[in-house]
């Protein structure tokens, strides 16, 4: 891999953007869209990856912070142990539920998680990524990952059918967890996704699909190994390798 020129003025935007140029190079089936020339694989446009957004995020003052780093999807594991984590911190530690912000860093296969029912029903992602959807016992069709499992549940954290022991992401969200999206990642999907469909759509149509059919508030970074360093670097986020 050629070198990528040093910029003469370093900003955040501009590290960001060339750490992606270096990811995309080594990101899983990175082969698949390397043919398309329309491909963008350095993604610089700032509002459309919610730039704003990230930096909310990195700033936020709180002393629950914490960032899941996830590549594989391995059932959806991490989010029962996200679940865990806001239960320790806000009832073992009495941290308040608004100082609470636990980050989901997905990448890698993971990263299909962030799109919604439509996306895993138009492009067959159950059967893709071997994701069964219980209900059925067939691949899945649709986001099984994002419901809540407990929408009736009491508020007693002991009791295994509160709200308070759901892992749905529809439940995890308004307890402070934040999804995270990774174009270098989509990209390489939109490309698995075209050559095992057979279908005419350039990479870049498919990625714009995806990342538009997205779960509510997943924010999109050009590379997550650049993400991560920010959120631990400038955001004091710990950092936990997901299950």
């Amino acid at each position: 891999m050629t070198e990528a020129r040093k910029p003469t003025n370093v900003t955040r935007r501009s590290f960001l953007g060339t750490v992606g140029t270096g990811v995309a190079a080594i990101t899983t089936m990175a082969g698949a869209i390397a043919s398309d020339a329309n491909a963008e694989l350095v993604y610089k446009d700032h509002a459309a990856w919610k730039f704003v957004e990230f930096e909310k995020l990195i700033k936020f003052k709180g002393r629950g912070k914490q960032m899941y780093d996830v590549h594989p999807i391995g059932g959806g594991d991490f989010l029962s142990v996200i679940k865990n984590s806001m239960n320790g911190l806000h009832f073992g530690y009495e941290i308040p539920a608004d100082q609470i912000k636990i980050v989901a860093a997905m990448h890698g296969p993971s990263n299909a998680i962030n799109f919604d029912d439509s996306m895993w029903e138009k492009y067959k992602l159950g059967e893709w990524l071997k994701v069964n959807d219980p209900k059925t016992d067939k691949p899945a069709i649709r986001n099984i990952f994002y419901p809540q499992r407990n929408p009736t549940g009491g508020t007693n954290p002991s009791d295994r059918t509160s709200t308070y022991q759901d892992w749905g992401i529809e439940a995890l969200i308004p307890r402070g967890l934040q999804l995270l999206g990774c174009h270098n990642a989509t990209e390489s999907q939109a490309g698995s996704i075209i050559k095992r469909n057979g279908l005419t759509a350039s990479v870049e149509e498919v990625v714009e699909d995806l990342q538009s059919h997205s779960l509510p508030g997943v924010i999109y970074v050009p590379a997550m190994v650049a993400a991560i360093h920010m959120l631990q670097a400038e955001g004091k986020y710990s950092y936990i390798m997901a299950p």
